[in-house]
């Protein structure tokens, strides 16, 4: 059986709603066309990573961006997981969320690990992973700088995840992430990981794209160069057993 799993890659939409949703739609149209049970697009997606505006822009869960993507996804009966500033009462959090192809949400997630002084003065860290079930796979997801903490990806691990989503928005010169965090990770606590980027220039930030679908192997199941793409691979490839680690399994506390 199959599980394509799709990864877009592109510019940030920069605060416009509808440049957001339009990129969103040509995507998921291609996705579905191509079988993919969900796409994943990258970090603060809505309204932008680096926009200077992001704690007057930021939404309610549940609120008009949600309502929207929902719709987006049930039209095209594909999922889809994307960053958001999300507004809780009086905090900003570096959110994502999960659709299902009906529109349902899945899955939500608050970002741990805040990189850098900007996002310290912006968003209030999350404080807890989660899991939930995507056709039958126990799914997670991290958002960017989280990916880079073997602890969050252990529990996860620990949670029965066998599938990381991580929307993201690293800057160049940060490939090593793509090249070899992800992969380490995957092959360290046996699950497979997809990382979306954006590419192109976002006021002063040059994102470097490199999304990569890594599996429980540390094969690179699809990988993307600097430039917008969209990566859509299928995930339920069984790994050769011999190839597989056991430090999840083996790991002993001292």
């Amino acid at each position: 059986m199959s599980l394509n799993i799709a990864l877009w890659q592109g510019p940030s939409p920069e605060g416009s709603d509808d440049r957001a949703f339009a990129a969103l739609d040509a995507a998921l149209t291609a996705a579905a066309a191509m079988g993919a049970v969900t796409l994943v697009a990258p970090e603060v997606f809505f309204p932008g990573y680096n926009q200077s505006d992001i704690p007057a822009k930021a939404q309610v869960r549940g609120g008009p961006w949600h309502q929207r993507l929902a719709k987006l996804a049930r039209t095209h009966g594909c999922g889809i997981v994307i960053g958001y500033a999300e507004r809780e009462g009086g905090a900003i959090y570096n959110s994502a969320v999960a659709f299902d192809g009906q529109g349902h949400e899945i899955g939500h997630y608050r970002k741990v690990q805040l990189f850098g002084p900007r996002e310290k003065a912006i968003y209030a860290p999350g404080d807890a992973v989660s899991t939930f079930d995507l056709q039958g796979i126990r799914t997670g997801m991290l958002i960017c700088y989280d990916i880079e903490f073997a602890p969050l990806v252990r529990k996860l691990a620990e949670a029965g995840a066998k599938l990381v989503l991580v929307p993201t928005a690293n800057p160049e010169p940060n490939t090593h992430v793509s090249r070899l965090v992800v992969p380490a990770h995957a092959i360290n606590h046996g699950l497979t990981i997809a990382y979306a980027n954006y590419s192109g220039t976002e006021g002063d930030i040059t994102y470097c794209g490199a999304s990569v679908i890594a599996a429980p192997d540390a094969a690179v199941l699809a990988a993307a160069g600097p430039g917008p793409v969209l990566l859509v691979t299928d995930i339920a490839r069984a790994p050769d057993p011999a190839l597989l680690q056991t430090q999840l399994q083996d790991h002993r506390p001292i």
